[in-house]
């Protein structure tokens, strides 16, 4: 189960971060570039996660869920800044595919953005729907989420890409403290992804990757980890096979099956109901 990944198509114009200057990423990617790798490395559902901060994209990838039921589930996005955010999560959840919200955080200039009265109080109606939220952040927004948890310990998150470590700048120490800090919270998860776009993308070495990989399933546990690819975005750095080597190579020997199972799949699954979610869909449906 690959928890993380995008799709996107140039022509829909809401991708404001992507522009031509970003080589490889400047092309749509859809369902049909990604499905033979799911094939070759025996990848049975994903998880498609937003990518614009448009309701409009997340209408988008909704119709690709419906499509391709390899698609486990959708996390979109919707105003959490918004008044009529608790009336738009309605009218969403009323559709098949959602699977949790994610505000692109780490492309907000406010740091404490999450932290406005009106985001706590939308972010209350998450937790009614048992919908959680995916974070993309990096250090600078750490303090802010661990008082976000602090004032909602009842919210459900996920940190995307292990909350960014400067890998190609040797930062380690702070960041396992701030994984330690994250960590405490039971309803903190965290996604094992991304990590090729934070280390140096021309030198990086299998090897490079394991004390960020063994800390995190030291503070968080193997039970709270999921596997992502950040497919396409890991291009930038190396493919969809190296995505899953880095994992795959660096997580300790001490794992049981059943753990590295959990990792690879049953911890996505439990984390964003995807089977209870998709099997109530296909009743929709019918």
């Amino acid at each position: 189960m690959d928890a993380h990944h995008h799709f996107w198509k140039i022509e829909r114009a809401d991708y404001t971060w992507l522009s031509k200057d970003m080589g490889v990423l400047y092309q749509d990617y859809l369902p049909e570039d990604l499905e033979p790798l799911l094939q070759k490395h025996h990848i049975s559902g994903t998880v498609l996660v937003q990518a614009a901060p448009t309701y409009e994209e997340t209408l988008f990838l909704l119709s690709l869920y419906e499509r391709y039921d390899w698609i486990f589930g959708v996390v979109g996005w919707l105003d959490l800044s918004s008044p009529d955010f608790p009336k738009q999560l309605d009218s969403l959840m009323m559709r098949p595919g959602i699977v949790g919200l994610r505000p692109m955080l780490q492309d907000i200039e406010k740091s404490d953005w999450i932290l406005q009265e009106q985001v706590i109080e939308n972010l209350k109606w998450m937790i009614r729907y048992n919908l959680p939220l995916d974070l993309l952040i990096n250090k600078k927004h750490i303090p802010f989420i661990l008082t976000l948890m602090e004032a909602l310990p009842d919210l459900l998150t996920v940190i995307d890409h292990m909350a960014k470590p400067n890998i190609s700048g040797g930062e380690l120490s702070e960041w396992k403290e701030e994984m330690n800090a994250l960590s405490q919270f039971p309803n903190v998860w965290c996604k094992v992804s991304g990590l090729m776009t934070q280390a140096d993308p021309s030198t990086w070495k299998i090897e490079d990757f394991k004390p960020y990989i063994h800390h995190i399933v030291q503070t968080f546990g193997p039970s709270r980890l999921l596997f992502g690819s950040d497919w396409p975005v890991c291009l930038l750095a190396g493919d969809y096979e190296s995505a899953l080597q880095i994992i795959n190579n660096n997580l300790p020997d001490t794992l049981s099956d059943v753990e590295m199972n959990g990792i690879f799949s049953e911890n996505a699954k439990a984390f964003y109901k995807l089977e209870k979610r998709r099997e109530s869909n296909e009743q929709v449906r019918i």
